[in-house]
């Protein structure tokens, strides 16, 4: 949720800022890009320093720096985050921030910033519970800033209460969370299948395929990134989910069969990108097969179509996609099994397209539509066709 994401975090003058550094930590090691403004009373609890090492940026703490001449622009800051959040923040500064006060770096980026602004206070019982900063509290959430509710627990004071700063990791946690509720898939079920499947000989050999399930990997995380809520079904392969994304391992085709007939009907998207195998051995030898004569013959039989299966049981308000991966009359076999398999949209691969094709960390992709309406993509990484992807779902949605 936070990868890519530009987070301002303030920090002010409390015995929780040496929290602070975890909290960098945590956002720098979620993919996010950190800047620190810290008070001056913050300086006197937690380094410039340390700071600045771990979030890899300069840390602010004026708006001029005599020595170097340098200016912090208060606007390009609070105009740069996509997310600021100030943690720990004081009474003092919640004060300053509920009455409109700006007389240092972080109050003119907090007035200035146009992103959701979080909070997580942390004070002594007293300060906590007094009228006035109730009153302010009450201001900021009718400005739409978020507040990260303290803990209870022993304060600096001695004292036992609430006042203590949400643990770094409830912060990083509430952060995503938010943002997910307010993703364009947030809340939707979403089925991937991903992988090849592996059809076993005997107990030591399988017929299978290259596909190294980069791909539907791809696709389920950006889904994930979206707010969905994924499942992904994978043959055998040493790709990684995120943690937004259940997995469930299969093997066989058959497997895989059973795994989405059992998942397909609680989930309004699925995306078909596995390279399931068309047959499978009749027999599956008990014993590993002995090398004794020069010829040896396997006979097969037709695996059960899962994406026209599926197809077959769609719903009017399920979207189901297919891919095509194709050697030879790529967009007459990719159109046909579109409008055979019910389906919403395919997407094509071609062989003898440079870039595509399995084990890459590129592909190139033609999508054809219901009305055979085509969109041809250039070669890219897996990830950014996962986008594009994406993005043509997102349209079938809205339409």
């Amino acid at each position: 949720m936070l990868r890519n994401k530009n987070i301002i975090l303030g920090v002010c003058g409390s015995i929780a800022a040496y929290k602070s550094a975890v909290l960098v930590r945590l956002l720098v090691k979620a993919g996010a890009n950190v800047r620190v403004i810290l008070t001056a009373d913050a300086a006197n609890f937690i380094t410039p320093l340390t700071l600045a090492t771990l979030s890899k940026n300069p840390v602010y703490t004026k708006y001029f720096e005599e020595e170097t001449g340098v200016w912090s622009n208060h606007v390009e800051l609070g105009l740069w985050a996509d997310y600021m959040i100030i943690a720990p923040v004081s009474a003092n500064t919640i004060g300053k921030m509920a009455n409109g006060l700006c007389d240092n770096l972080l109050s003119a980026v907090y007035l200035s910033a146009k992103c959701p602004v979080f909070y997580a206070p942390a004070m002594d019982l007293d300060m906590w519970k007094h009228e006035s900063t109730k009153a302010n509290i009450e201001k900021l959430q009718g400005f739409g800033n978020t507040i990260i509710s303290p803990n209870n627990g022993e304060l600096a004071s001695g004292l036992y209460g609430e006042g203590r700063m949400a643990e770094p990791e409830e912060i990083v946690a509430y952060l995503s969370d938010t943002i997910r509720k307010n993703l364009p898939l947030a809340g939707v079920k979403v089925m991937v299948t991903a992988g090849p499947t592996y059809e076993p000989i005997d107990p030591v050999r399988f017929i299978g395929n290259h596909s190294s399930g980069k791909m539907g990997f791809a696709i389920a995380d950006e889904m994930a990134s979206l707010g969905a809520e994924v499942t992904l079904i994978s043959g055998p392969t040493s790709e990684k989910s995120t943690q937004y994304v259940h997995r469930i391992d299969v093997t066989t085709a058959g497997e895989m069969l059973e795994a989405c007939k059992k998942n397909f009907p609680d989930n309004s998207i699925t995306v078909m990108s596995a390279a399931v195998a068309d047959y499978t051995p009749v027999h599956v030898a008990a014993q590993k097969i002995k090398k004794a004569s020069e010829e040896f013959s396997i006979e097969l039989k037709k695996t059960t179509d899962i994406l026209a299966t599926l197809g077959q049981t769609k719903t009017k308000t399920q979207l189901l996609i297919g891919f095509a991966l194709e050697t030879n009359n790529e967009e007459e076999h990719a159109k046909a099994k579109l409008i055979k398999k019910n389906l919403d949209l395919i997407i094509l691969n071609s062989l003898n397209d440079a870039g595509a094709g399995f084990q890459k960390d590129t592909n190139k992709i033609t999508i054809f539509n219901q009305c055979l309406e085509k969109t041809v993509y250039a070669v890219k990484s897996k990830a950014e066709v996962a986008k594009d992807i994406c993005t043509e779902i997102l349209k079938l949605r809205q339409a």
